[in-house]
């Protein structure tokens, strides 16, 4: 789960991460108060536009203001435009709201996150000298450039670990002990909000001797967030494809790709393998859908109106091995669904396993016009076909 910039930073503070000052506002005439409030102590403020991506200030959907009067034009012209950058696609998304922040004499940007590194099996800090860019760009033509701490997670971060981040991103001498804090903070949030990862793109120092967070994007282990419900309570439906939402509802697993075929399949690994194959008959998936190994009549029902509903999918894929999950319950979902929705697509079934030939029965005795096969091949080739490939 991921969340807005602003509430990555309330959420931050609450650990000692310094944060700047600011609010967010949902109409110009609070982006004006807010404003007022802001530039009394300081010459600029800043005006950001709230969505779930990144790139929003190559986008121009971060502003400098100097009045009250800069401030409500600026977020009159944000808020309801849709914003386009490298992280949203062509389609972008609509601003609903903006943070007003204060301005910062700002000495150097830097780059820092929190990861977890699967292959290691710890938590990574890592950090660049090369802030306010895109990380990926930054390994390409400068890995060098990239500090890496690994953390034991039986004793956590050490200071030690930080002091070697501060020095070899050459900060000054003066700022080690607040570097220092700064890291063990992030880590402490990292670790007490489950997160899967805290990215701080960029933290800054001022010319006032501070350290601080001026970008700030956190996600969570949606599988801990049954431990924190004030955190989940921050979910912004409006930033999420509809579709996933609807799959959440139901236990599904479901992500939105841009192909013509939708794909049903239990088990993630044979998704993976069931969107490899369409591509090697030079089909394209509209989605991965794992309705996973125990899945009811109704989560297949609710899985197959989900793949009806992408305008873009051209023919349905229906790939399942029945261990745990039984073809007949498989055979039955499908069957009260395609009854309900309709038959809007050529629809290719590929079943194998537990009560296969029971699932096969009911395909046959339903009158409807589905297409089955045996083999993962013959289902790739014929929905490929069936699609228009």
């Amino acid at each position: 789960m991921n969340i807005h910039e602003y509430q990555a930073k309330e959420l931050l503070s609450r650990y000692g991460v310094s944060v700047p000052r600011g609010k967010v506002v949902f109409t110009p005439k609070e982006a004006g108060e807010v404003a007022t409030e802001l530039l009394a102590e300081k010459p600029l403020c800043v005006v950001k536009a709230q969505i779930h991506a990144g790139g929003r200030g190559k986008a121009g959907g971060v502003k400098l203001a100097r009045s009250r009067e800069e401030a409500e034009a600026l977020a009159r012209e944000l808020l309801g435009k849709v914003l386009v950058t490298y992280q949203t696609g062509p389609e972008g998304r609509e601003v609903k709201k903006v943070l007003i922040e204060e301005g910062l004499d700002i000495e150097k940007e830097y780059y820092m996150s929190l990861l977890v590194d699967r292959a290691r099996k710890r938590v990574c800090l890592m950090a660049s000298s090369e802030g306010g860019m895109d990380i990926e760009e930054v390994a390409r033509k400068s890995p060098e450039k990239i500090l890496y701490e690994y953390i034991d997670p039986a004793v956590g971060l050490m200071p030690f670990q930080a002091r070697r981040v501060a020095f070899g991103l050459g900060l000054r001498k003066e700022l080690t002990g607040k570097a220092v804090r700064f890291m063990l903070s992030l880590y402490e949030a990292f670790l007490g909000l489950d997160a899967s990862l805290v990215e701080i793109n960029p933290f800054v120092t001022t010319a006032d001797g501070n350290v601080i967070a001026l970008d700030a994007k956190l996600s969570f282990d949606d599988n801990a967030l049954f431990r924190h419900r004030d955190v989940e309570a921050l979910r912004d439906l409006d930033e999420e494809d509809p579709r996933e939402v609807a799959a959440a509802r139901f236990n599904l697993n479901y992500v939105s790709l841009d192909g013509t075929i939708g794909c049903m399949v239990n088990g993630a690994g044979l998704a993976m393998a069931t969107m490899d194959i369409i591509k090697l008959y030079g089909g394209s998936p509209a989605n991965f859908l794992d309705v996973g190994g125990g899945a009811s009549t109704e989560q297949i029902t609710a899985a197959y109106k989900l793949l009806v509903s992408d305008e873009n999918v051209k023919a349905i894929l229906i790939n399942i091995f029945g261990g745990i999950m039984r073809c007949d319950v498989i055979a039955e979902g499908i069957v009260k669904a395609v009854k309900d929705v309709g038959e809007t697509v050529p629809i290719v079934v590929r079943l194998q396993g537990t009560n296969v030939e029971e699932g096969r029965r009911m395909f046959s005795e339903s009158g409807m016009d589905i297409i089955t096969a045996e083999t993962m091949d013959e289902a790739a080739q014929k929905v490929v076909s069936a699609a228009g490939g």
